[in-house]
């Protein structure tokens, strides 16, 4: 039997099982994809983050992850009202296949089983271990104390738990080979809603132009994206030779008082699943965080659930706390997201 299967191998599930294996805890952890797994984001590590791998992982973002440009030097927002706004900032630009991958081979490094290819299907509490089913070339069940769920929004494992289906906001972005007369160090957000349902923005990786709205429907999508080529044409002189990629993802949609689901019984949420995620959908940080507490809080009373979620919710207060702090402000200079200050 393991200690704890955390499911999910992106930045949050390896903090967390990297943190538990190392301090002589037994753990799986899962991921449904093959490692590197794609998954569709800006790749924009903030100081913060890059503070964080330092801090969890003992060692530097490697070269070998990064994108060019490798260096991020901040973001620029513009309002409803067109009003620009920059805060600059050191940071990386890194591929998230590649970071997430190296994260997992530290995180095995430290003894951790990691098994790709792999789905939950079904965890049911019983006498004080979790029956875990799984499906890879069979199904099959593996027992632990503890599941720590960091699927991300995509994760199905919490909404069968809970019997619930969260709000979602989707994302699309295409990459673009051509130019456009803005910095390319910068990752750019554009708030005006006659060009997203949510946000819109522009980075660039490896020379390709990433270019990408928001919405809450689905159908609007193609309208949208069109509108903020259009914008970025006239504004920017924007000039798009071929289109090599494009993407579409989910992620939460944050409500006012940005609410966290800490987990039920034996099975945790970090990361996205349980709510944390900044603005302009910087979940990379506030993942790694919410990881790192959730594990510590299990090391420090793995046979008391009441204490662990009582140590949890202690640990990221902080976090939760900066992470409403940075949506007001986002409210304060745009009306679009004027509901959540």
């Amino acid at each position: 039997m393991y200690d704890v299967i955390v499911v999910g191998a992106g930045a949050t599930g390896c903090t967390a099982a990297k943190t538990l294996s190392e301090n002589g805890y037994n753990v799986l952890q899962i991921e449904k994809f093959k490692m590197p797994r794609y998954k569709s984001c800006s790749g924009q590590l903030i100081k913060k983050t890059v503070d964080l791998v330092q801090e969890y992982f003992g060692a530097a973002v490697p070269a070998s992850v990064m994108c060019t440009p490798t260096e991020n030097r901040g973001m620029i927002f513009t309002n409803d009202k067109g009003k620009v706004f920059r805060f600059e900032q050191p940071g990386l630009n890194v591929w998230r296949s590649s970071f997430d991958n190296w994260l997992a081979m530290k995180a095995s490094e430290c003894g951790v089983e990691v098994r790709d290819c792999t789905t939950v299907l079904l965890c049911e509490e019983n006498n004080g271990i979790v029956n875990v089913t799984l499906r890879g070339e069979k199904t099959y069940t593996e027992t632990a104390k503890f599941v720590i769920d960091c699927e991300g929004v995509v994760g199905r494992l919490k909404r069968k738990i809970l019997n619930n289906t969260p709000q979602y906001i989707t994302t699309f972005q295409t990459y673009n080979q051509g130019s456009i007369d803005l910095d390319y160090h910068y990752f750019y957000a554009y708030l005006q809603p006659e060009l997203s349902e949510y946000d819109a923005w522009f980075n660039v990786k490896d020379n390709l132009l990433v270019l990408g709205v928001s919405v809450k429907d689905n159908e609007k999508i193609g309208v949208y994206h069109q509108r903020f080529l259009d914008y970025m044409k006239e504004h920017y002189n924007l000039h798009i030779d071929k289109q090599t990629k494009a993407d579409k993802w989910l992620m939460p949609h944050i409500l006012p008082g940005c609410n966290i689901d800490y987990g039920v019984g034996r099975v945790l949420f970090a990361g996205e699943i349980a709510g944390f995620l900044n603005p302009m959908g910087e979940g990379i940080s506030a993942g790694m965080e919410s990881g790192y507490c959730v594990a510590q809080a299990v090391m420090h009373h793995f046979d008391n659930v009441e204490m662990i979620y009582s140590d949890y919710k202690e640990r990221v207060e902080p976090l939760h706390s900066y992470m409403k702090r940075q949506w007001s402000f986002v409210a304060k200079i745009t009306d679009a997201f004027s509901d959540m200050k």
